[in-house]
C-alpha cells in the first residue's frame, strides 16, 4: 500500500473517530470517574481488535450480510448502551469516591469498554464499508495484510483520540464537581439516546 492511500484512509478515519458517539461518552465518563482512563480505552480498543481479526479472516462480510445476525448484534449493543447509560445517570461522577473503588474494578471497566465497541454495529459497518474502498489486491500486498494494517491504523487513531478525550475531561473538570456531574450525566444520556436510535433503526429495517 502506498502512502497516498494510507493518508487518504487516515483522513476519513479521523473524521469518523472525532465524531462524538458512544466511545466518546464512555471515555468521558471514565475520565471523570476513575484515576486512569487507560482501562476504559484499552477495552474500547480491544473491541475494535476483535473486529480487525474478523475483517482479516473475511468474516465481517458474512456477519454484515446476515440480517438476522446483524439485528441480534444491534439489539444486544443497543440494550447494553442503554443499561450503561442508565447506570451513569444514576451515579454521576464522584471523583473522591472513585479513588476507593478503582483498584478492584479496572477489569470491569475494561470489559465494559469491550462491550461498547464490540457490540456496536456501527463499527462492523465501518469495517465492512470503509475498508474495501482502500484495499487494492493489485498492489501485491495480500488483502489480509492490507486489512490488518488499516485496522491497526484505526485502533491507533481511536487510542490517541479517546485517551485525549478522557484525560482532558478529567483535567478540565476535576476541580468543578458540578460541571463534572453535568458532563457525566450528558454522557450517560448520550449512551441511552444512541442505544435507542440503533434499536429503532434496526427494528425498522427488520420490519
Amino acid at each position: 500500500m502506498n502512502t497516498t492511500t494510507l493518508a487518504a484512509f487516515l483522513t476519513v478515519d479521523l473524521l469518523l473517530v472525532f465524531t462524538p458517539g458512544a466511545d466518546w461518552a464512555y471515555a468521558i465518563a471514565a475520565g471523570l470517574r476513575d484515576r486512569s482512563v487507560v482501562p476504559a480505552v484499552a477495552g474500547l480498543i480491544a473491541g475494535y481488535a476483535g473486529y480487525t481479526l474478523l475483517a482479516v479472516a473475511g468474516l465481517v462480510v458474512i456477519v454484515a450480510s446476515s440480517p438476522t445476525l446483524l439485528t441480534a448484534l444491534t439489539v444486544a449493543g443497543a440494550g447494553y448502551l442503554v443499561w450503561l447509560g442508565w447506570g451513569v445517570l444514576r451515579r454521576p461522577a464522584a471523583l473522591a469516591a472513585s479513588e476507593e473503588t478503582m483498584g478492584s474494578s479496572r477489569l470491569q471497566i475494561m470489559l465494559r469498554g469491550v462491550g461498547i465497541s464490540g457490540l456496536n454495529p456501527k463499527a462492523l459497518l465501518l469495517y465492512f464499508s470503509l475498508f474495501p474502498q482502500f484495499i487494492d489486491p493489485a498492489t501485491g500486498w495480500p488483502v489480509a495484510a492490507q486489512t490488518g494494517l488499516l485496522g491497526t491504523l484505526h485502533m491507533t487513531a481511536c487510542a490517541v483520540v479517546y485517551l485525549a478525550v478522557g484525560v482532558l475531561a478529567r483535567t478540565v473538570l476535576k476541580t468543578r464537581p458540578a460541571a463534572a456531574r453535568a458532563v457525566t450525566r450528558a454522557s450517560g444520556a448520550m449512551m441511552i439516546v444512541i442505544g435507542g436510535v440503533l434499536l429503532v433503526e434496526r427494528l425498522a429495517l427488520a420490519g
